[in-house]
Order: C-alpha cells, then sequence, then structure tokens
C-alpha cells in the first residue's frame, strides 16, 4: 500500500468515524475467511461498517474524527455506525457466533471511549423498530381494551334477546 492510499484510507475512515455515532473495536484472530465474510453480512443488514484496518492507520483516522481514548494492539476489527444500539448488537452478536476468536475489546459511543460494559448494555437494549413496536402497543391498549368491552357487551345483548 503506498503513501497516497494510506493517506486516502486514513482520511475516509476519518471522516465516516466523525460521522458515526458508535465505533468497537474488537479481536478477530482465528476467524477463517467466510466467518468474517458472514460478520461483514450481518453488519451490512444492521447498517453498520466493518474493516480490518493496521493499528497505526486506525489510531490516525480515530485521532482524526476525535476520538483519542482507544488504544489498539494485536488484530483490530472496527466495526461502526449511525446507530448505536445496532452496531453495539452486530459486534455482540458476532462475538456470541464466534466466542473465543471473536472479543469485543472496548469501543467509543457518540465521541468518548466507553468500556465493554457499556457496549454490552448496549447491545441488550431492545433496537429502535422494536422500541416503536412497545410503544404503539401501549398506545393501542385502551383502544383494544375498549373494543373487547363493546364486544362483551354485543354478545351479552345478543344472549338476553
Amino acid at each position: 500500500m503506498t503513501r497516497a492510499e494510506k493517506e486516502q484510507l486514513v482520511a475516509e475512515l476519518s471522516a465516516a468515524f466523525g460521522e458515526s455515532n458508535a465505533v468497537v473495536v474488537c479481536d478477530y484472530k482465528g476467524l477463517t475467511c467466510q466467518e468474517l465474510e458472514s460478520v461483514r453480512r450481518l453488519a451490512a443488514e444492521n447498517d453498520a461498517h466493518v474493516k480490518v484496518v493496521k493499528n497505526t492507520l486506525a489510531t490516525l483516522a480515530l485521532k482524526n474524527a476525535g476520538i483519542e481514548d482507544l488504544q489498539l494492539k494485536d488484530t483490530n476489527l472496527v466495526v461502526w455506525g449511525e446507530d448505536q444500539i445496532s452496531t453495539c448488537k452486530t459486534a455482540d452478536k458476532a462475538a456470541t457466533a464466534y466466542k473465543d476468536r471473536f472479543v469485543i475489546k472496548s469501543g467509543a459511543l457518540e465521541g468518548k471511549a466507553v468500556d465493554l460494559g457499556t457496549i454490552m448494555a448496549m447491545a441488550k437494549l431492545p433496537s429502535r423498530d422494536e422500541l416503536i413496536g412497545m410503544l404503539l402497543n401501549v398506545w393501542m391498549a385502551p383502544v383494544r381494551n375498549f373494543t373487547i368491552g363493546l364486544d362483551a357487551l354485543r354478545q351479552k345483548k345478543e344472549e338476553e334477546a
């Protein structure tokens, strides 16, 4: 990789990390190429991005994006996306699927470094669609109960007649 290509990659990653609300750093040592592709597919389904980047280039890109507290050592894979919950869920699903070979190391949410516990807690939260479904269910409960009551009243009147 030439110096110009490296500079272009750092610029692209800096822009991507700066626009994203979540960046998760994972260790992928021991994953096969097919397993790595399945992680990429999982990320694409959740509107997240995955890239294996050299530590020096990733550190420069993170620093340019305003995220300076992440320490990168050994083999690293970076998962990032706009939605914090889906990005954390993507990393968590991959870590669950490939137990010892895919490990979440650290991350950053909204430009600030967070620990592993925070990332795991975010992964356990319901997604945006699930939250909307829960809210709609709560909003529809009074209407549903009212119609059930009306139907019961109708049946009672029919039985009396």
